[in-house]
Parts: C-alpha cells; structure tokens; sequence
C-alpha cells in the first residue's frame, strides 16, 4: 500500500496519520501538480482531484479529501472503482468559534479593548457622559443556522446551552428537531429565517444551490441589529452585498472567517477585493475556526482507518458521491 499526501493542507496531516496506521503503508508527499509521484499511489489524500490526477494514477483506490468540502473534485473524472471519501472532526472546533464570535462582536469586545488601550472608557464609568448603548446578551435571541450538518447541530447544541431560540434550515430535513431546536426548516423557509435572526451562522456546502444565496435581497431581510457569521464558503454570500450592508451599518457586524481570495504564493494577500479590513463592525480571521488539535486528531483516525479499510478491500467511512 502507498497513500500520498498532495498539497500543503494534505501534507501537514501525513505525519500524524502515519503514527495511526494499523496496516503497512508507505507515505509519500507531492506539490499539487507532481502528477509523477501518482504513478503507483493507492490512495490519495488530496483536497483536488482532477481528469490528469486520475490519469496519472492508474492503481488508484481512494480519493481521501482531507476535510469536508469535496467542492474541488472533479466527479465525473473520478475512474471507475475508486471511491471518494471525505471527513469531518471540525465541527466542535466552529462551534466554539461561532459562540466566541457572537459574544464577541454584540459585547463589542474589539471597540472596548482598542478604546481603553487609548485611555478610552467606552463604558458607563465614562467621565463625560457618553454612556454607550447596554451591550447584549445571547439569552433569549434568536439564532438561525443556514445548513444543519455536522457543525449546525453542534453548534445547536451550544447555542440551546446560552438560552437562545434556533432555528434551522437544511436541504431536506426529517422527522421533528432535536432537543433545543425550535424548527428545521426546508430551504422555503430561509428568507423567513433570516428575518427573525438576531445572529444568522452559514454553515451549509458551496454548490451550484448555494453560491450567491445571500444577495443584496436576503441580505435586506436581516434586522439591522442582526450579526452574520460566516464559517462556510464565501461564495455562498454576494461579496459586493455584503459589504455594502456592513458599511451602510444596515447590518450590526459579521465575523468572517471564510473568504473571497486566498494566498497563491509568499507574501501578503488581502482576502477580498473589497476593503472589509477597514471596517470596524467585522471580526475577520483567516479561514482558521476549524484549526484545533481535536480536529487535527480526529482527521488524522479517520484517514488512518480509511487507509487501512482500502488495504483491507472495504469501503471507506464518509464516502462520497458527486454533489
């Protein structure tokens, strides 16, 4: 057995998937484009799969996306035999960082700390009588998660904890809500949901349904005291829209951590076209919610066993099909 990792993202797991093996494999790593160092892979730990991937490994047996978004692979080139797998391990990771984000942006944590590092009081112990408006609490708000999976129920859980409303909406719910959840909703009660949230959280795939969904339209539904979290794609929300929205302050604040450009070599990368880091009502971070030891763990056992199940002839946990 030969499984190579391909890819910066794909690389950083090799080693802790190589101290899980139970079976005998070697590892090898590969650029992105080393389509030689496929030649006699069996698996392939990859975020992307393309018609020349394929083409250059011919003993394939696994596509392993080494996290949950298989929107980089190329379905209709994956041969005949070989399966696709994907895996999560993530979700408590986001979830913790959603309930940090709203706490941190409606306590306006970032003003307060910026303003008394200058000898500020934005408080009511103000001497000059600017007392700012009471910060909120999550208690008794409603929270509406667009894309109940793995991380909106997580963080479902989470939010019921703080004594919030939830409300969900998901491409094909069933049976009644879990514990805490007031509805899961089909994707025709989305704009409904968005008009009652007072923190709306995207936590739903990219795919040909979803990008573009929060236009300028469903953007307008949000109540102007609303925050927006954003832990999916970027493409799944109208970057010129929404940032409109958070500069006209017809929204609160968001906090961002998925985004509309990504570095593609040394050097700095600013993560939209548009200058998102001059405004002082978002929280940005760089794609970075999910990057926890547990899930770096959790990843890394998934991946071993899947090794192990494709050694073995069976079929991989979390396999996927075309989206």
């Amino acid at each position: 057995m030969k499984a190579v990792f391909a890819g910066g993202f794909s690389a950083l797991l090799a080693e802790p998937v190589r101290g899980k093996l139970a079976v005998p494999c070697a590892v090898g790593l590969a650029d992105d484009g080393d389509l030689p160092a496929l030649a006699d892979a069996d698996v392939l730990v990859a975020t992307v799969f393309s018609a020349a991937m394929a083409a250059a490994a011919p003993a394939l047996k696994l596509v392993q996306v080494p996290g949950a978004g298989v929107d980089m692979v190329d379905f209709a080139s994956v041969p005949p035999g070989v399966q696709v797998a994907n895996v999560f391990g993530h979700e408590t990771g986001i979830a913790e960082y959603v309930i940090g984000a709203m706490i941190a942006l409606s306590r306006r944590f970032a003003r307060m700390d910026a303003d008394l590092r200058r000898g500020v009081w934005y408080s009511q112990f103000a001497a000059d009588g600017a007392v700012p408006p009471a910060q909120s609490e999550l208690m008794g708000k409603t929270l509406g998660i667009l894309g109940f999976g793995h991380i909106g129920q997580e963080l479902a859980k989470r939010a019921a904890a703080f004594g919030m409303r939830v409300c969900a909406i998901r491409q094909n719910p069933q049976g009644d809500p879990p514990p805490g959840v007031a509805f899961v909703g089909g994707p025709e009660r989305l704009d409904e949901v968005i008009a009652a949230a007072d923190h709306l959280v995207v936590t739903m795939p990219s795919n040909d349904q979803t990008r573009g969904l929060l236009d300028a339209r469903r953007l307008g539904l949000m109540k102007p005291g609303a925050f927006l979290v954003n832990v999916a794609r970027a493409d799944i929300i109208d970057e010129a829209a929404l940032y409109e929205a958070l500069a006209d302050r017809r929204i609160a604040g968001a906090a961002l951590d998925v985004w509309y450009r990504y570095p593609s070599g040394p050097g700095e990368t600013m993560p939209s076209a548009k200058p998102f880091h001059t405004l002082d009502n978002v929280l940005l971070t760089p794609h970075a919610s999910g990057w926890t030891q547990g899930m770096l763990d959790a990843r890394a056992a998934l991946i071993a066993e899947n090794i192990a199940r494709t050694a073995r002839g069976e079929p991989p946990l979390n396999a996927v099909g075309g989206i």
